[in-house]
């Protein structure tokens, strides 16, 4: 399990005069990557050194999955880190806890379960990521339609879609702006089997998808905002990024409590801590996350939120959340390898 280090563990223990089986174990799943999981699970500890805080780094898709097949017998305290048309699934099949964070009222509405059980922490654009030692910003993509290019083939990389949250919103999004435009849900699986033609190979984890952007594999890739920022400032990746012209899915990012906690109350703790306005702050500082609050005032937070020219795409959440899982299901039967085959 990541995120457990023998070391510091030993150093924490000498520190606080207590053994390991004295501390309270506090379990999060999250797709926020070690970088930052790392970082407050470190915080955390210092500030409760009786707490032995566990993470699992996973796909937003795939702690979901783990969440509703241990239900039963949860393993897990705290879910950080998801899309909220999969909270708000999650709500429903009754998976999450009912908690009311000190700070609710500073979300909107719409960014927040309307009965308590799940919060929007960020606001996530998708956007291009391109390799930017091989493409300048002026030869990179500048919006979905041009991916679909012939100049594009086997120069495309994608987070495989089935486990990954970003890349079942990014397609399903792309599903129904086709068919909104079309009129028929089949045009936006067209659209998918186009790019297929293009994409070389479909990355089974986001630390591949870096790998092979990086090393030149592929060139291009669909990916989200904040890891962009993160990978270039904490691995120095050669990425830059377009957002794209005619809109981008905004996502709202989210934290719960599971369902079945042993540990309510450290829960409830953890999520205090870490969206803390002064957790959230030094999240967008150093991590590239756009805060959901709106009471955090913008001279707090980098110069490059308040710089962001975003068009949000018109996206219908409740209609995607309702039929997102099948559209993936015929993506993965009738499209994944198949483009070539048109």
């Amino acid at each position: 399990m990541k995120g457990l280090f023998v070391a510091a563990v030993v150093a924490a223990v000498t520190l606080s005069g207590c053994s390991p089986s004295s501390k309270q174990q506090l379990v999060l799943y999250s797709p926020h990557g070690k970088e930052m999981l790392t970082e407050f699970e470190k915080e955390y500890e210092q500030a409760h050194p009786d707490v032995d805080v566990q993470w699992l780094d996973m796909g937003s898709q795939d702690a979901y999955d783990r969440i509703r097949t241990e239900r039963e017998n949860p393993q897990a305290d705290i879910w950080w880190g998801a899309p909220a048309t999969t909270f708000s699934k999650a709500e429903t099949e009754g998976l999450l806890e009912k908690y009311s964070p000190s700070w609710s009222e500073g979300v909107n509405p719409e960014f927040k379960s309307q009965h308590g059980y799940w919060y929007g922490t960020f606001l996530t654009p998708e956007v291009i990521m391109y390799n930017n030692r091989v493409l300048s910003e002026q030869d990179a993509p500048r919006d979905w339609d041009e991916l679909l290019d012939a100049k594009w083939r086997d120069k495309i990389i994608i987070r495989y879609p089935l486990a990954s949250g970003t890349m079942r919103i990014i397609y399903a999004a792309l599903i129904q702006r086709e068919a909104k435009r079309v009129g028929s849900i089949d045009a936006g699986l067209d659209w998918l089997r186009r790019l297929d033609a293009n994409t070389k190979g479909y990355a089974a984890d986001p630390t591949q998808l870096y790998l092979k952007i990086a090393r030149e594999e592929g060139l291009v890739t669909l990916w989200n905002l904040p890891d962009v920022l993160l990978q270039v400032k904490a691995n120095g990746y050669p990425f830059g990024y377009v957002i794209p012209q005619s809109g981008t899915p905004l996502i709202v990012d989210c934290i719960a409590i599971v369902k079945g906690t042993r540990h309510r109350n450290e829960a409830e703790r953890f999520l205090e801590f870490v969206t803390s306005k002064q957790a959230l702050i030094k999240q967008s500082r150093e991590f590239g996350r756009i805060p959901a609050r709106n009471d955090i005032p913008l001279t707090d937070l980098p110069d490059w939120v308040a710089k962001l020219d975003l068009k949000p795409m018109d996206v219908d959440w409740q209609s995607l959340q309702a039929n997102e899982k099948e559209w993936m299901k015929r993506w993965d039967e009738e499209v994944k390898g198949k483009g070539r085959n048109k």
